[in-house]
C-alpha cells in the first residue's frame, strides 16, 4: 500500500479520491493541489441550480470548510501543478513548492472550449466551467436581456432554459440541423428542438458563426450569411478541451485524453488518472471511452481510491447523465451509435416517455423523460437482449425485459 498520494486537481473526481481514501482506512500522507482558489465544488449545479435560483454559489462545495483539515488533507488550493518529474516522483507547483509522491492521481478536468473568431475577446462574451462563470452569467440574466447562445449541447441548452425562466430574450445558434444530433439521434434531437422553441427559444438550426460585433462589449453575433444577431451577452458553450498538457509533458501518453488501463493506470505505475481527463478501458464496453459526466467523475474517483488501497476494482459502468430543463427532468444511460434504433415506449408528443437504442437486439443506451420511477430499471436493461415489439409496448412492464 502507498504511504504518500498527490491528488492534482480540484474537482468532483479529485474530491472523490480523497474522501473515499479516508473512509477506507488511508492513513499516510494525502494532498490536494487545485489551480483554483476555492475547494472542490459541484460543477453541474452551475449550469442548473444556482441559475435557476434553487441555489446558491456556496451551496455547490462538496464537503464544508473544514473537511480537509479534519481528514488530514494538505491542500494546495489557487496554485496550479506546472510540472511532474517522473523519475524523482514529484510534482512542481506555480508557488515553487515541490511535492514529493509514491502514488499521483491526475484529475486536471477541462477547460471550456473558446471560439478563434473575430471579437472574441470582447467583454460580455462568457463560457460556463467556473465559480465566476456562473456570477458573471446570473449578473447578466436579468428581463429583457438579450442573450444569445453559441452551441446547442447540454450545456448550452440548460442555459437557454434559465435564462427564458428568467425573463431574458433566448437565441440559441446551433452548427447542425439539430441540438444534440450527435448525442440523441434525430427523433430524440427534435423532441428537444420543440421543447426549446415551444418555451420561446429563437433556436437557429443548421448555422454558422463567423464573428462577434460591438467596440469593448459585444453587441452582436455575425453569421456566416452576415447576418448579426443583436446581443447583450453571449455563451459560448461549445464543448471542452480536457487538461491534458501536464501529462503530455511529462511523457504521459495522451490520445483523447490520458490513455490509462481498466484500474485507470496510466503506463507508469506510479500515476492515474480519473475525470474528464481519463481515456480508461471500459471492461462493460470493451474498449477505451472518456466520459465529461458527473456521474463518472464520482465513480472514478472512488474506484481510483479503491485501486491505491491494492483491492482489483475495474472501470465497468455504463455512462450516465441528467439534465434538467424548464419542466422536464431527464436520465440517460449507457452509449447508443449512430446507426442504433430508437424505440420509443410512449409518445414523443408528451413530456412523459423513455426511450431505448438497440443494436441488434441489445439494448445500447436508455434514456427516461420525466419518469422517474424507470431510474432504477434503466440501469438493469441497458445490455439486456429484448424484444423490440414488447419494448415499444407500455402496457407491458419494463421489468419484464429485465434478466434475473
Amino acid at each position: 500500500m502507498v504511504e504518500n498520494v498527490v491528488v492534482v486537481g480540484a474537482g468532483l473526481a479529485a474530491h472523490k479520491v480523497v474522501e473515499n481514501l479516508r473512509k477506507e482506512g488511508y492513513t499516510g500522507r494525502l494532498v490536494l493541489v487545485g489551480d483554483e482558489k476555492h475547494r472542490p465544488y459541484d460543477r453541474p449545479g452551475l449550469s442548473k441550480a444556482v441559475l435557476l435560483g434553487d441555489a446558491e454559489p456556496k451551496d455547490l462545495y462538496l464537503a464544508k470548510a473544514g473537511f480537509y483539515e479534519e481528514k488530514d488533507v494538505e491542500t494546495h488550493f489557487g496554485d496550479a501543478a506546472t510540472a511532474i518529474d517522473r523519475e524523482a516522483r514529484t510534482v512542481t507547483l506555480a508557488s515553487g513548492a515541490v511535492l514529493d509522491y509514491d502514488a499521483l492521481v491526475l484529475a486536471t478536468g477541462s477547460t471550456a472550449r473558446r471560439l478563434d473568431l473575430p471579437g472574441a475577446d470582447l467583454d460580455g462574451i462568457l463560457t460556463l466551467r467556473k465559480f465566476e462563470d456562473t456570477l458573471a452569467l446570473l449578473d447578466a440574466l436579468t428581463p429583457g436581456t438579450k442573450l444569445v447562445i453559441v452551441g446547442g449541447g447540454w450545456i448550452g441548452l440548460e442555459v437557454a432554459s434559465a435564462a427564458i425562466e428568467a425573463d431574458c430574450s433566448v437565441t440559441v445558434l446551433e452548427h447542425f440541423e439539430l441540438p444534440l444530433l450527435n448525442v440523441l439521434g434525430a427523433d430524440i434531437a427534435g423532441w428537444f428542438a420543440r421543447l426549446h422553441r415551444g418555451h420561446g427559444v429563437d433556436l437557429r438550426t443548421g448555422v454558422g458563426v463567423a464573428g462577434f460585433e460591438g467596440s469593448g462589449r459585444v453587441t452582436g453575433v455575425r453569421l456566416d450569411d452576415g447576418e448579426v444577431v443583436p446581443a447583450d451577452v453571449v455563451l459560448v458553450g461549445v464543448g471542452a478541451i480536457p487538461n491534458t498538457d501536464l501529462a503530455a509533458a511529462a511523457g504521459l501518453r495522451v490520445d483523447n485524453g490520458v490513455r490509462v488501463d481498466e484500474h485507470l493506470r496510466t503506463d507508469d505505475p506510479h500515476v492515474y488518472a480519473v475525470g474528464d481527463i481519463a481515456n480508461a478501458h471500459n471492461t462493460a464496453l470493451g474498449h477505451p471511452l472518456r466520459v465529461e459526466h458527473w456521474d463518472n467523475a464520482r465513480r472514478q474517483g472512488r474506484l481510483a481510491a479503491v485501486v491505491l488501497l491494492d483491492r482489483d476494482d475495474v472501470y465497468d459502468w455504463q455512462p450516465y447523465f441528467y439534465s434538467d430543463q424548464y419542466d422536464v427532468a431527464m436520465e440517460y444511460l449507457g452509449r447508443g451509435g449512430r446507426d442504433d434504433e430508437l424505440v420509443v415506449r410512449g409518445s414523443l408528443d408528451d413530456d412523459h416517455f423513455s426511450a431505448y437504442w438497440l443494436a441488434g437486439d441489445t439494448v445500447t443506451a436508455a434514456m427516461q423523460v420525466n419518469e422517474p420511477r424507470l431510474a432504477g430499471p434503466l440501469r438493469k436493461i441497458v445490455g439486456q437482449v429484448v424484444d423490440r415489439g414488447r419494448l415499444a409496448d407500455p402496457g407491458v412492464p419494463l421489468e419484464e425485459h429485465l434478466a434475473d
